[in-house]
């Protein structure tokens, strides 16, 4: 028997407007529909609505989780400090880590992610290769100090997410348990009702090497990827290549030109007469402590996220005007990668051997025309480092690639032996010898899985949930009269014998508006309506999504509802 909700006695207060902070339409219908309230930045309380959504995706993926063989466990939140500065993780999360310290000085944290600590209990409890492969996960809190929480749910200091590992002895048993939390993955978003992209990523702070990003489609998105409308190619905007391709040809001698005022590429192509893409930029960034050169075409950004992703975990960040104190072979605005004195220099793969361009000749108002790559300088490392940009070419078939915004709902690495390394998780192979072992991560955002339906699912009369992880399969109203609200109160108990999960608005003096608005805000599929006609024992049942509404007798909307 499933459970009747009345509303006479629920923790629910839905609101009219819009909270004043909210900016994204999941913050504004989670809060009106009273399934979530802020108590600090960041950082939010589940009210029974909510408690609800959240707790059936976690019933679903503790389902498809069971189904390939993972097993559940519940790690602590608040961790040592010693495994994570074993992996460098305690240096490399930085300012994203909440840390403390207990009453004898002992340094924590509040875990964002637990490779560590899974690594040492496999380390503590298999021995054998017997033992392998096993697959272990959880749902539980996790934490990240956001610099600027934002968006309800979708990014916060405190959040839910199920986090799972697996423990192979060979790189195909890992890739066997890559593809089974793929398809773990897939059989969970469908199952949401989640529109969603599969796309290729990088692995950032999580080490590793394949990983791909799960993604759904949404204007509140922080993620860019994109798409390829003519192939089956789709990336994070991180992820994006660009073939390096040389280039053939003659070139004159370098030239110096007389630029003054031009320290900027706009400046300069406006001076010259030329286009910004016959530029080369040439950005300096300090790499750890050291100066490092990044050139890329003039017409182009770079992406310091991308070049932070490619040189991780080395500090990456922008020169400031002391840097160029003693540097005589830096003059600010006019740096060209010929003459550079012990700097490295990073590259973009469209300064392509061959390639010519007019960048700075290292004196100030100069500049210098016809420098050839790979023959007025060589470029010590090629990496992908533009922000992408629509209509670039794909990586797959040329065709020109879309833009789109995105929320990240699961993301999985084969991590490889980084972390067992670490930690020196070695079993007994079937040689008798010690074998290390090779993991994966699979991390699924559960919160912001809430979110992101929200924001796929909601139209303009409010949330509208997938019947899966509705907080009920019926929401029924009293429109008002002591006859209606019993035939509401006698269908809902039927109902719910059935197996129906019930949510009925028995509230006393409120006008049958304001229920029929809040019943449409909150969002459960189907709601039937106990009205005009309770008399004779008819009712109005309608979905909630297509607005499609029909009279049936009690008899045929409870028939209707648990069929």
């Amino acid at each position: 028997m499933a459970q009747v909700q009345r509303m006479s006695r629920l923790m629910v207060k839905t609101l009219r407007d819009d909270p004043a902070d909210a900016e994204t339409l999941n913050h504004k219908l989670l809060v009106r529909a009273g399934y979530v309230r802020r108590n600090a930045a960041g950082i939010w309380t589940w009210l029974p609505l909510g408690k609800k959504v959240l707790d059936n995706i976690s019933r679903v993926v503790r389902e498809e989780m069971d189904a390939i063989g993972a097993q559940e466990v519940l790690l602590p939140a608040l961790l040592p400090k010693e495994p994570y500065e074993a992996s460098a993780r305690w240096e490399e999360y930085g300012d994203l880590l909440f840390r403390l310290k207990d009453r004898k000085g002992a340094e924590y944290l509040l875990g964002p992610t637990h490779e560590e600590i899974f690594t040492l209990i496999v380390k503590d409890q298999v021995a054998s290769y017997k033992d392998l492969p096993v697959m272990l996960y959880q749902i539980q809190t996790k934490y990240r100090d956001e610099a600027r929480p934002r968006a309800g749910v979708l990014r916060g200091r405190e959040f839910q997410m199920k986090d799972s590992y697996s423990f192979d002895i060979t790189d195909e048993g890992l890739a066997e348990s890559y593809r089974l939390h793929r398809e773990a993955y897939q059989k969970i978003f469908a199952r949401l009702g989640l529109d969603y992209r599969i796309v290729s990523a990088v692995s950032g702070a999580m080490g590793g090497s394949a990983s791909e990003e799960f993604l759904a489609p949404a204007p509140a998105g922080e993620d860019t990827f994109v798409d390829c409308p003519a192939c089956d190619y789709a990336a994070n905007t991180e992820a994006v290549t660009f073939k390096l391709t040389p280039v053939s040809g003659e070139h004159g001698a370098v030239e110096e030109l007389d630029t003054p005022d031009t320290p900027t590429i706009e400046t300069l192509a406006e001076h010259l007469g030329v286009p910004a893409s016959a530029t080369l930029k040439n950005l300096l960034v300090k790499v750890d402590g050291e100066i490092v050169a990044v050139g890329v075409p003039g017409n182009r950004e770079v992406d310091l996220g991308k070049l932070g992703e490619h040189l991780a975990p080395a500090v990456v960040e922008l020169v400031t005007a002391e840097d160029f104190e003693g540097r005589t072979d830096l003059v600010r605005g006019y740096v060209g990668p010929q003459g550079l004195e012990k700097v490295r220099y990073i590259a973009d793969p469209r300064v392509a051997p061959g390639t010519a361009w007019i960048t700075g000749a290292n004196k100030i108002n100069t500049h210098a025309k016809n420098v050839v790559a790979g023959r007025d300088f060589e470029v010590d490392d090629y990496l992908d480092v533009v922000v992408v940009e629509e209509g670039d070419p794909c990586p797959k078939c040329g065709a020109g690639l879309k833009l789109d915004r995105a929320i990240e709902i699961g993301h999985i690495f084969q991590l490889g032996r980084k972390y067992a390394d670490t930690f020196g998780l070695d079993v007994l192979g079937q040689q008798g010898k010690p074998v290390r072992v090779t993991m994966g991560s699979y991390g699924i955002g559960v919160s912001r899985a809430v979110a992101a339906l929200a924001e796929q699912s909601a139209d303009e009369q409010g949330l509208c949930w997938p019947k899966e992880i509705a907080p009920a399969d019926v929401h029924v109203v009293a429109a008002g009269k002591a006859l209606q609200t019993e035939l509401a109160l006698d269908v809902s108990e039927k109902l719910a014998a059935a197996g129906v999960r019930v949510l009925v608005d028995d509230r006393a003096g409120v006008s049958p508006g304001v229920k029929f608005t809040d019943a449409e805000l909150i969002g459960v599929p189907k709601i039937l309506v106990a009205g005009r006609r309770s008399a004779e024992g008819v009712v109005e049942l309608k979905d909630r999504r297509t607005g499609e509404r029909e009279e049936l007798t009690v008899e045929e909307a409870i028939a209707r509802l648990t069929a």
